[in-house]
Parts: structure tokens; C-alpha cells; sequence
């Protein structure tokens, strides 16, 4: 089901919002937990970016998308990696991951990269469904989604949201 929603996020489609706020959350706004293991063994989680904004992409290697979300991450973690946590996470079964770690070496990306969990798998994230990748959001320091966008988000949109978080 997601491979074929997949494709979806790697044609010519224009990119949807799905919700954004730039405003802060509101009082009554929960913090979203999350908890993954990247292929390096890092833990991808809400407790690991605790005080920091996040920056979290869902994916799959065969998308183009993906792999050009990865690359605007990884040019944003070579200036503010210490500040903000970005982290990938590869909508892929366990055994891709000697493909996943290709895939991660191949993009010499050094913020975590993880694995999907099965829930993940399923198309079901603490975040919400994945129908289509790549999904990108965009937590606060207290873990609130003040950004969910299908599609590319280039980096000045990203820095554009973490402005002020």
C-alpha cells in the first residue's frame, strides 16, 4: 500500500499542505512522543530532542523526493545540528537495512537515519498516517507539530518554520 503511495510523492504533483502553523501551539496543544533506533544505533526520539527543535522526514530510498529532502537536511545540519535535531526515517522493513545504511553512506547524511517500526510500516505514525512520501514536520522545543507538509520543503521554508522555535 505505501510503496504505491509512494510513487505519489515523487511525480510532478504539487505539493499539498497538509497543516501549518507558525504561530506557537495552542495551550492546549500535546506533545507528540516518538521513539525510533537510527542504523548507528542513536535513539530518534522525543527524549533524545528534548529542548531542541525537530526536524523529521518520513521516506523510502526509492524516492527522488526523499533523497533530495535528505540532502537539504543535511546542508542544514552542517550549521545547526547542536540546536536543532534532524532525523530521517526510512519507511522500509528490516531487511533493507543493509540497503538503508548504503543509502545513508551514499548521501553522507550524519544526522540519524532510522528504520520504520511496523506501525510505521502500516502507514500509521504517532504523527498521523503516511499515505505518500515524504512527509515532513516540524516539532517545537516542547515537541508540538508546528509544520506537517507532503512533498519537498526546501530549506529557506524549513528555516522559515524554525524561525523563533
Amino acid at each position: 500500500m505505501l510503496a504505491a503511495a509512494a510513487l505519489l510523492g515523487c511525480g510532478g504533483a504539487a505539493q499539498e499542505v497538509v497543516g501549518e502553523s507558525k504561530a506557537p501551539p495552542a495551550p492546549d496543544a500535546r506533545a507528540v512522543p516518538f521513539a525510533y533506533r537510527s542504523l548507528d544505533g542513536r535513539a530518534v526520539s522525543s527524549a533524545a530532542s528534548r529542548g531542541r527543535p525537530v526536524v523529521l522526514v518520513y521516506g523510502t530510498i526509492d524516492n527522488l523526493l526523499t533523497q533530495a529532502q535528505a540532502r537539504y537536511l543535511q546542508a542544514m545540519a552542517a550549521h545547526d545540528a547542536d540546536r536543532i535535531f534532524y532525523c530521517l526515517v526510512l519507511v522500509e522493513p528490516a531487511d533493507r537495512r543493509e540497503l538503508a545504511e548504503l543509502y545513508r553512506q551514499n548521501l553522507k547524511l550524519t544526522f540519524p537515519v532510522a528504520l520504520a517500526d511496523d506501525d510505521t510500516l502500516g502507514g500509521r505514525t504517532p504523527f498521523g498516517p503516511i499515505e505518500a512520501v515524504p512527509v515532513v514536520l516540524v516539532l517545537d522545543r516542547e515537541g508540538n507539530v508546528v509544520l506537517r507538509r507532503l512533498g519537498l520543503v526546501k530549506a529557506e521554508e524549513l528555516r522559515a518554520s524554525l524561525r523563533g522555535l
